[in-house]
C-alpha cells in the first residue's frame, strides 16, 4: 500500500505525535532500535488501511514525515519493524498496527482477539504472523482548539484546600437532580446539582479517579466485570469516552473544568505513569511494546521478562529519555490544554526508581520542578510502589504533598479500638512531624485521609470487621486483610438503634479528626453522606450500584454535620501550616501543648500509654485568628469531664451531636463534659 508514496515529504521530528498547522499534518514517533517504521492511514470508519508508507525521516531515535493537505479527523497507526527477539528484550512484530503514544484520540473497542497479541499465544517465543489491522485500536489526529472563555484556575494554596476524591461515573450516576442522559459523566459532575452539594461542602478541589483512557483487563471482560477504578492506562493524552455524555469527550471535559473553576473548585486528576495496559510478556501488543519494547518498559536481567513494581505485569522506565518525555508532554497537555490544576500519581516510587532505587532528586523529580508549565500545580503522591524499597512515605521533594496512610492507619485504630499510642495519635494529629519536619517539608505536604477509594468506606469501616468482596470473583482473597475496621458489634446491616448510634458517633469522630488536624485533608466521595458498599473493600471492578453513590439513601445530618466542620477549618485554622515548638511566649502561653483530662500536661510516661484514649490540644498560635483553642479528644466507651484551662471557653463542635453543635460555654478552670468517643472543638472568647 504506497499510495502515500511521493506525497509523504521528510517533516520534523518535533513535536511527537501528530500535529497540525493548518496545511498539513507532521507525524513523528520515537524507537530507539526500529529498523523502520510505516505510517498507515485508513478509511473514515477506522476500518480499512488505504495506504502504508515508511516514514522518510529520522533524527535520532525519532520518525518523522509531513503529509500536505490533511486534516484533523485522519486515522492513523504505526507499524514497526525490527528484530523478534523476546530473550534480548526486543519485540517488533510489523503485522501489528500501533497507537500513537502521543495520540490525542483512540478509535474502535478492543477486542482481546488473539490477532491483536504479537505473540503466538500457545507458543509465545513466536511471533504472530496475523495481521491485526482490521480489529486493532487505532489514533485520529485531532482539532484541539477550545474556547475557554477567561477560564481561571483558582491556585488554592495547599494549606488552605479540602480535597475531595471522587469518581465521575460514581458520584453522579444515581444523583436525582441530574438529568437521565448526563448522570455518571463529565457534563453530570459539572451540573448544577452535582455543584451546589460541593459548593455545600465547602471543599476546594475534586481529585478525579483516572480519566485518561484506559483499557478492561481481559479477566474482567471475560467474566462480564470492567476495570471502574481506570488504573490501566491506554492513552495518556486521551480522556475516557466512556466518562462522555456526547460525541466529543475532550470539550465535554473542558467545559466540566470551566464550570468547576467559575465555583471556585480546582480538577485535579489521578494518574498512572509507572506502567501501561499491555500488562506482562503474554499481553496484548498495542502500542509500546511493538514500537520498542526495550526502550518503554524496565526489563527483568532476562530481558523476556519485566520488572513490576507496579503489580500490573509491567513497569514504564522513565529512566529513558523518551519515556520521561511522554510523562512530562502528557502532564503538560493536561494543564495547558485541559486546564486541571494539579495531579495524584498513583503509585508514585516508580516514577523515582533509577538503577539503584528510589531517588528523590532523580530525573523526574528534577525536570517537575523546572517546568515553567507545571509551576503551581498540586503535586500529590502515592508514596509507595510494591518493588524493593518502595515505602517511602515522607521522602519524595519539598513542595509535593503525599498520602499519609500512618494518619490513616493511626486515626483508625484509636478511634476504633486497635493498638494505638496516645503520643502516636498526637504525632498524627499535628503533621505528622516524624515524617516531615525533619526533611524541611511543611504540615500541609501531609494529605491526612481516614478513607480513600482504596478500601472501606467510612460506612463500613465502622459496619464490617470482614471484607467482602466475593462480587469481583476473586474468591474473597482481593483486597486488605489489615483494614483496623470495627463493627461495633454486628457484621453489616442492622436495625439495632444502639449500634446505628455508635456508628453515627464514629463517623463523625473520624471525619472531624481528618478535617481538623494538622495538615491538608482528604475525603472520599460519599463518606459525609453515608455511602456503604456491602464491605467490599476493593471494588475497583463493580461499575454498578455496590460503587455508585446512593444519593437517595443520604444521611441529611452527616451532611450538615461535614458541612460546619470544613467551615470551622476555614474560619478557625486549627493548626497553622508550621511546626509547633511547644515553648511558652512572654506571657507563658504555649503555641501548642498536650493535656491529661485533669488540664496537667502529658508527662513522659503518658505519651506511651496504649490504654488512655482521652488528650487534649492546647493550641496557642492557631492558623488564623489570635485566640487559642482546645481540642479535646475520648475515644474511650464512656464520659468524661475535662478539666479546661484558664478563659472563657465556647463550644464549637461537639462531635457527639448530630450536626456538630452543642451550645455550651464555660470559665475558667471548669470541666468540659466530653461525651465517649467524641471530639470537641472549643474557643476562647475572653
Amino acid at each position: 500500500m504506497d499510495r502515500l508514496s511521493g506525497a509523504l515529504q521528510l517533516g520534523r521530528a518535533w513535536p511527537l505525535g501528530a500535529s497540525d498547522d493548518g496545511r498539513g499534518i507532521n507525524f513523528a514517533v520515537c524507537s530507539t532500535h526500529a529498523s523502520a517504521v510505516e505510517l498507515c492511514l485508513f478509511d473514515a470508519e477506522g476500518e480499512y488501511e488505504i495506504s502504508r508508507v515508511p516514514l522518510p525521516g529520522r533524527s535520532d531515535d525519532v520518525w518523522h514525515g509531513y503529509l500536505p493537505s490533511a486534516r484533523p479527523g485522519l486515522i492513523y497507526g504505526f507499524r514497526a519493524h525490527g528484530p523478534w527477539r523476546p530473550d534480548r528484550g526486543q519485540r517488533f512484530n510489523p503485522n501489528k498496527l500501533l497507537l500513537d503514544p502521543w495520540g490525542r484520540e483512540i478509535v474502535g473497542r478492543f477486542d482481546w482477539a488473539d490477532p491483536n497479541f504479537g505473540a503466538d499465544r500457545e507458543h509465545p517465543q513466536h511471533m504472530d504472523a496475523r495481521d491485526n489491522a482490521r480489529c486493532a485500536l487505532k489514533s485520529r489526529v485531532v482539532d484541539d482548539c477550545f474556547d475557554w472563555q477567561g477560564d481561571r484556575r483558582p491556585f488554592t494554596p495547599l494549606a488552605e484546600s479540602v480535597i475531595y476524591e471522587a469518581h465521575v461515573r460514581g458520584f453522579s450516576k444515581r444523583l436525582a437532580g441530574v438529568p437521565e442522559a448526563l448522570r455518571g459523566t463529565y457534563a453530570g459532575l459539572a451540573s448544577d446539582a452535582a455543584l451546589a452539594h460541593l459548593k455545600r461542602l465547602g471543599v476546594t478541589a475534586v481529585c478525579l479517579l483516572p480519566v485518561q483512557q484506559h483499557l478492561d483487563e481481559e479477566r474482567l471482560v471475560a467474566s462480564g466485570l470492567s476495570n471502574y477504578w481506570g488504573y490501566n492506562t491506554l492513552g495518556f493524552f486521551c480522556p475516557e469516552p466512556r466518562y462522555a455524555a456526547g460525541p466529543d469527550a475532550r470539550d465535554e471535559f473542558r467545559r466540566m473544568v470551566q464550570r468547576l473553576h467559575a465555583a471556585g473548585i480546582e480538577v485535579l486528576l489521578d494518574v498512572v505513569y509507572n506502567h501501561s495496559a499491555e500488562t506482562d510478556e503474554r499481553g496484548p501488543t498495542l502500542c509500546w511494546r511493538g514500537l520498542d519494547n526495550a526502550m518503554w518498559y524496565r526489563l527483568a536481567h532476562q530481558h523476556e521478562h519485566y520488572e513490576n513494581h507496579a503489580g500490573t505485569g509491567n513497569t514504564l522506565d522513565i529512566r529513558k529519555p523518551r519515556v520521561l518525555q511522554m510523562v512530562m508532554d502528557s502532564l503538560r497537555y493536561w494543564v495547558q490544554e485541559m486546564h486541571v490544576d494539579g495531579f495524584r500519581f498513583d503509585l508514585a516510587p516508580v516514577l523515582g526508581r533509577g538503577d539503584h532505587g528510589f531517588e528523590r532528586d532523580g530525573p523526574f523529580f528534577k525536570a517537575l520542578v523546572q517546568d515553567p508549565v507545571l509551576a503551581g500545580t498540586k503535586l500529590i503522591a502515592e508514596p509507595w510502589d510494591i518493588g524493593p524499597g518502595g515505602y517511602q512515605l515522607g521522602n519524595f521533594p519539598r513542595g509535593w504533598g503525599e498520602w499519609n496512610d500512618r494518619f490513616r492507619d493511626t486515626v483508625r485504630a484509636f478511634w476504633l479500638g486497635g493498638d494505638c499510642r496516645r503520643g502516636e495519635f498526637a504525632q498524627r494529629l499535628a503533621g505528622s512531624s516524624d515524617l516531615f519536619q525533619a526533611r524541611r517539608r511543611l504540615p500541609a505536604e501531609s494529605i491526612n485521609y481516614v478513607v480513600s477509594h482504596d478500601g472501606f468506606t467510612l460506612a463500613d469501616l465502622v459496619s464490617h470487621d470482614m471484607r467482602h468482596n466475593e462480587a469481583n470473583l476473586e474468591g474473597n482473597r482481593d483486597g486488605h486483610g489489615h483494614n483496623l475496621s470495627w463493627n461495633c458489634g454486628w457484621e453489616g446491616e442492622t436495625d439495632d438503634p444502639e449500634v446505628l448510634m455508635l456508628r453515627a458517633r464514629l463517623r463523625r469522630a473520624l471525619l472531624a479528626t481528618a478535617l481538623l488536624a494538622q495538615g491538608t485533608p482528604m475525603l472520599a466521595a460519599g463518606d459525609e453522606l453515608g455511602h456503604g458498599q456491602g464491605g467490599n473493600n476493593n471494588p475497583y471492578c463493580q461499575d454498578n450500584e455496590t460503587t455508585w453513590i446512593d444519593w437517595a439513601a443520604a444521611d441529611a445530618s452527616l451532611i450538615e454535620f461535614t458541612v460546619h466542620v470544613i467551615a470551622l477549618r476555614k474560619r478557625l485554622g486549627p493548626f497553622a501550616n508550621r511546626w509547633y515548638t511547644g515553648l511558652a511566649d512572654a506571657q507563658g502561653r504555649h503555641d501548642l501543648a498536650w493535656l491529661r483530662r485533669n488540664g496537667e500536661a502529658l508527662a513522659a510516661g503518658d505519651w506511651d500509654d496504649r490504654r488512655s484514649r482521652v488528650l487534649g490540644a492546647f493550641i496557642g498560635a492557631p492558623g488564623r485568628g489570635a485566640e487559642p483553642l482546645l481540642l479535646l479528644v475520648n475515644a474511650r466507651e464512656t464520659d468524661t469531664e475535662f478539666r479546661l484551662p484558664p478563659g472563657r471557653w465556647r463550644c464549637e463542635l461537639d462531635s457527639a451531636e448530630a450536626d456538630g453543635r452543642f451550645p455550651w460555654q464555660g470559665t475558667s478552670s471548669a470541666s468540659y463534659p466530653l461525651r465517649a468517643r467524641s471530639l470537641a472543638l472549643l474557643s476562647d472568647s475572653a
